[in-house]
This record gives C-alpha cells, sequence and structure tokens, in this order.
C-alpha cells in the first residue's frame, strides 16, 4: 500500500472523502502513479495533484479511473459532484497553501448533466428507504393505539399483528460458515462502501459490527454517521487504517 501523505486537517470532509477514495482505488489496482498515468492518459503529476487534494480531477479523469480499476464509474462521479461544493467553498476563504480549487465544468455540460441524473438516482432510492420505515413506524403506532379513530377506521379489514417493536427489514442471523461469520444479508467480501450507501451489503456490516461488540446504531441498512463511526473504532482496535470507509481489509477482519 502507498505511504501517503497526510491530508490537511482543514481540508473540506467531502473533498476527504474524495481523495481517500481515489487513494484507496490506486493501492487496490496495484499501479504506479506512472503506470496508472500511462493508462488513463492523464500524467503523472496530474494524478499526484488529484491524490494530494491539490486539483479537483476531471470528471474523465474519474471514469478512466474506474475502467482501468474495475470500479463503476457512476459512484465516483457522484462524489466528485459533492466534493466540488466543497472546492466551491474555499473559494469564500483564503485558500489553503499548495491546494487551490480547479475550475468547475460549464453548467448544461454532459458531464454536469450525468452526475444530477446519478444523484437524483440515489436521492429517490433514499427517500423510498426512508419512506418505508416511516410506514413501518406509523402502522405500528396504529397497532397499539386504543383510541376509537383508530378502532372504527380499521373496522373494514382484517386485523393484522403487530409487528414487533424491534422489527427490521434486515435480521441478523449471525452464524459461521467454513471460518467466517456471516449475519444473512450478503456475502459479500470486497464490496467498497461509504457514508451515503444503502442496502444489504451495509446491513451486512453494520449485523457485523454489533456481533464485535460495536453499535452501529440500527440494522437498517443505511451507512449512516453512526455507522461511520463505528466502522472507525472497529479499524482503529483491529489495526487498519482509520478511514471510516468499507473496503476488503475491513471486511475480511469483519468476517474474521
Amino acid at each position: 500500500m502507498s505511504r501517503w501523505k497526510v491530508l490537511p486537517a482543514e481540508l473540506d470532509p467531502r473533498v476527504r472523502q474524495l481523495v481517500m477514495r481515489l487513494r484507496r482505488l490506486k493501492d487496490h489496482s496495484g499501479l504506479s502513479i506512472r503506470q496508472l498515468a500511462a493508462r488513463t492518459g492523464y500524467s503523472a503529476k496530474s494524478w499526484e495533484r488529484y491524490l494530494g487534494a491539490r486539483s479537483l480531477p476531471p470528471a474523465e479523469a474519474l471514469e478512466a479511473l474506474a475502467r482501468v480499476c474495475g470500479e463503476e464509474p457512476t459512484r465516483l462521479l457522484a462524489l466528485r459532484e459533492v466534493a466540488a461544493e466543497g472546492w466551491r467553498s474555499t473559494t469564500e476563504r483564503p485558500p489553503v497553501a499548495g491546494h487551490l480549487p480547479s475550475p468547475e465544468p460549464a453548467p448544461g455540460s454532459p458531464e454536469r448533466r450525468a452526475l444530477r441524473v446519478a444523484l437524483v438516482a440515489g436521492s429517490v432510492t433514499l427517500v423510498l428507504a426512508v419512506s418505508s420505515a416511516v410506514l413501518v413506524t406509523v402502522r405500528l403506532m396504529d397497532a397499539n393505539s386504543g383510541s376509537p379513530t383508530a378502532t372504527t377506521t380499521r373496522s373494514a379489514a382484517p386485523l393484522a399483528a403487530p409487528a414487533p417493536a424491534d422489527a427490521s427489514p434486515y435480521p441478523c442471523r449471525i452464524q459461521r460458515t467454513d471460518g467466517r461469520w456471516y449475519a444473512g444479508n450478503s456475502r459479500t467480501q470486497q464490496e467498497n462502501l461509504a457514508v451515503g450507501n444503502i442496502g444489504p451489503d451495509v446491513a451486512e456490516a453494520q449485523c457485523l459490527l454489533r456481533r464485535a461488540g460495536i453499535s452501529p446504531g440500527g440494522i437498517d441498512g443505511i451507512f449512516g454517521p453512526l455507522t461511520e463511526h463505528a466502522v472507525k473504532a472497529f479499524q482503529k482496535r483491529s489495526g487498519l487504517v482509520v478511514d471510516g470507509m468499507l473496503g476488503p481489509h475491513t471486511w475480511k477482519a469483519l468476517r474474521g
């Protein structure tokens, strides 16, 4: 793994998340900076600036990196769109020496439209997940309510048995198979996850974190601040790089 320079403490967290993701991909690829430059068409000095948080990489560079590493580019482009807000915010205060923001793509460009579509799709998925959780909560409240209104409203249909108070769409069924721990939601050992991801892979990690004695909050399949804090605590305890993101090394330690 490359010996990376520590990023400035004052660096915007959104920019930090993108740079850390790029560094992890570069490390996992096993390529040197020169090899990465040869395969992506961007110079070694350009990649040194991108990986050192001295300039914001263009979308085309991220797409080239994704192809080289076998990664889905949509996630990288979405992270770049969020990080771009961090670069813009630096123009409103004195810039950090050696970390000047790069120009942003023109509004209405194909790159901006592609990123906007990716972000909208992610937002819709998150809204649907939150809506489902709210619906479950409302039904539980109705089932436990003894008010005449609730009884009258549901009298025309058979009453369903109220769900347990700790019901979760992702139950933790911990078991050990072939020397590894599994929770019944996903069997991945390689998926890269970070704040903003949702789904069964996240729920699997939450269950395994709880098994390890570190609470990630609820087992809801949403990678939020509580889950990120739990991942960092587990990484620190396991002697791993503490970046709050789930990658192959952290999965291996969780699977035990």
